[in-house]
């Protein structure tokens, strides 16, 4: 019976795609000399609107990834998507760093500047996107202005239900009162 769980288990979390974005080893300086770490920015998403991402630290890279992993994991958001595009035009923000997010024509691919931005439409599902970053170009400023665009997205489906009409039937009335 154990093992059944423990496939079920170890295939519910191949459903998500890996990347590791970002690799650094940091210093802290001591009286004996210099103590390094390593720190990891990953991301992780399964190609259809879901998607997270987190860092680890530790001493070696190999903890440190999987230590993000898990916590990208735990930190998972649902994004809306328009196809293989987003339904509109959108900025994201955080810190320094902005994000223009253009949704796009069917063939146009993924343009987007710097490896954050461009693994996240990737594991997201998103296929046809302009991406253009203003200020901060780290990529964990990128990454999360990104996101920050991505999960502030709403479908036509969402605003009807956050304003509680119909907006098909409101523009025939328009239409037809014309």
């Amino acid at each position: 019976m154990k093992n059944i769980q423990l496939k079920e288990n170890k295939m519910k979390t191949n459903i998500f795609e890996e990347k590791v974005i970002q690799i650094n080893r940091i210093s802290k300086v001591v009286k004996g000399g210099r103590r390094f770490r390593f720190s990891a920015l990953v991301v992780v998403g399964n190609k259809k609107g879901k998607i997270g991402f987190a860092t680890g630290k530790s001493q070696e890279v190999l903890d440190a990834i999987k230590k993000a992993l898990e916590k990208a994991k735990k930190n998972l958001i649902n994004i809306s998507l328009s196809g293989t595009t987003i339904p509109h035009q959108i900025i994201g923000k955080f810190s320094a760093s902005n994000t223009l997010l253009k949704s796009a024509p069917k063939g146009t691919g993924i343009i987007a500047g710097g490896k954050a931005a461009r693994t996240v439409f990737e594991l997201v599902g998103i296929h046809d996107i302009i991406s253009k970053n203003f200020g901060s170009r780290t990529p964990i400023n990128v990454l999360r202005s990104v996101v920050n665009g991505l999960k502030n997205l709403k479908t036509v489906k969402d605003v009807e239900r956050i304003r509680g009409i119909n907006l098909k039937e409101r523009f025939k009335e328009k239409a037809i009162n014309k």
